[in-house]
């Protein structure tokens, strides 16, 4: 069901709640002020039908709402009447309190008692059907769990009720098979994210650190005016802004920003770039980057890998760093597929995910089983030809285990391995028609005990 705010002036405060057209409405009367953005800020909290509603106005951004949970604003107009409707629609409209979702969130800011903050968490996960991994430490928190939407959505909103995570950016995807993770992971970790080193050492709390984030439309806007420069460009490269790739390249060879050098990285522990005391290295988008006026855009799934290497990169000299806020889910969600090519790599069972599913309101080309003609960087690691669907898959040797993306023939062919050498190894599973996630090694050795 549809929800939407009525703004209007009055000489006084008042609300009133009701319902046309099948869209539940609360008319908020608020005093006469010369814009509307003032008086939204002279609007700061009241409360209706139990619960509490609030609208806030902050410079560059958009209103944002909160009744019993976040919604999201879908619409703006001026009514006959003077008043001002804001259309909002809940995180969980429409979702049956059965369907699983997966949430993702981080939030880097001090907690004193780590291990006691886990303690609570795991406390009120008691009798919740969650699975995933949660990570706190003295630097903050990083989650990714799936979960009924009841069970999923009770967990955020616990979670903002603190003031550290109240406007705390939650993601949220269908999960579409069940869980998409086999088992809750909830503990104290002394790295959000893991890098070379550890990153224990970096001020990540302190934002004046990390790389300044950019609204979805900001990096649109950004995006469009680099690729513009580049095709411009007599060099095929903008001289003064570089769009940098903070992921694995196994993930860009699904989808990626159009203009966005594959990174040569395996895992996000190992990344260097502009690490390199050399000038010279083709891996390295970094190496001949002049640290003090070239525009660095960082993009990532969710925003916490880029959030933490710009912190190392500020470190290092450089100067300009741009990041994208909440990541490519966050961006596929606001903006679309527009300047993205291909599918979403995704580190949970469903592993690829077409910008759809973020947006279903957009109409998109990028399906996991129709591949188009603009996503053909997509190769197959065995003979480079063009895959089908955009989605890895694990080779079937479990000793190897390697994430790849295969053509259906070499599937067929080698039963489901990356090369000849894995189809004879001594744990060896079934190549899955689809690319579904292995179980655990017990289901197939247990198979084949019995046939045996």
């Amino acid at each position: 069901m549809m929800s939407c705010i009525v703004i209007s002036s009055a000489p006084q405060a008042n609300f009133t709640h009701y319902k046309h057209n099948d869209v539940i409405c609360s008319k908020i009367v608020v005093p006469k002020f010369k814009s509307l953005s003032s008086r939204i800020r002279a609007l700061s909290l009241v409360h209706f039908s139990g619960y509490q509603f609030q609208l806030s106005w902050k410079k560059n951004k958009q209103f944002s709402c909160k009744w019993e949970e976040n919604f999201r604003l879908l619409a703006f107009s001026a009514s006959s009447e003077g008043c001002n409707l804001v259309k909002i629609d809940s995180e969980a409209d429409g979702v049956d309190a059965d369907e699983f979702l997966v949430v993702n969130f981080y939030r880097f800011v001090f907690i004193k008692e780590p291990e006691e903050e886990v303690s609570k968490h795991l406390a009120f996960m008691q009798g919740r059907d969650i699975h995933g991994r949660i990570y706190l430490n003295e630097q903050g928190i990083n989650a990714q769990y799936s979960g009924p939407s009841k069970d999923a959505l009770e967990y955020v909103r616990w979670v903002r009720e603190d003031q550290r995570f109240s406007d705390i950016l939650v993601q949220i995807s269908p999960a579409l098979n069940g869980h998409a993770f086999p088992r809750l992971k909830l503990r104290y970790k002394p790295s959000l994210v893991q890098l070379e080193g550890g990153i224990s050492h970096l001020p990540l709390t302190d934002s004046a650190i990390r790389a300044i984030p950019l609204t979805p439309k900001q990096w649109r806007n950004r995006l469009q005016a680099l690729n513009e420069t580049v095709v411009q460009s007599e060099a095929g490269r903008s001289a003064n802004c570089i769009l940098l790739d903070v992921r694995n390249g196994y993930e860009w060879d699904v989808g990626h920003f159009k203009g966005a050098q594959r990174p040569e990285v395996d895992c996000f522990r190992s990344t260097s770039f502009g690490l390199s005391e050399s000038e010279e290295s083709e891996s390295d988008p970094l190496a001949t980057v002049d640290k003090e006026n070239t525009d660095v855009l960082m993009y990532c799934t969710g925003g916490i890998r880029c959030d933490v290497y710009s912190a190392i990169l500020r470190r290092r000299g450089f100067r300009r760093l741009y990041t994208l806020e909440g990541g490519i889910s966050n961006y596929l969600k606001n903006e679309g597929p527009e300047g993205w090519v291909g599918n979403l790599f995704v580190f949970d069972a469903r592993l690829s995910l077409p910008p759809s599913t973020y947006n279903p309101e957009v109409k998109s080309e990028m399906h996991t089983k129709d591949v188009p003609q603009e996503a053909s960087f997509a190769k197959c690691f065995i003979c480079h030809s063009g895959v089908s669907e955009l989605r890895h898959r694990n080779c079937a040797n479990l000793d190897c285990n390697l994430l790849f993306l295969s053509c259906r023939s070499c599937v067929n062919q080698l039963r489901g391995c990356c090369c000849l050498k894995c189809t004879s190894a001594p744990r060896l599973r079934p190549a899955h028609p689809e690319n579904q996630r292995y179980k655990k090694w017990h289901h197939y050795r247990d198979s084949q005990l019995q046939k045996s």
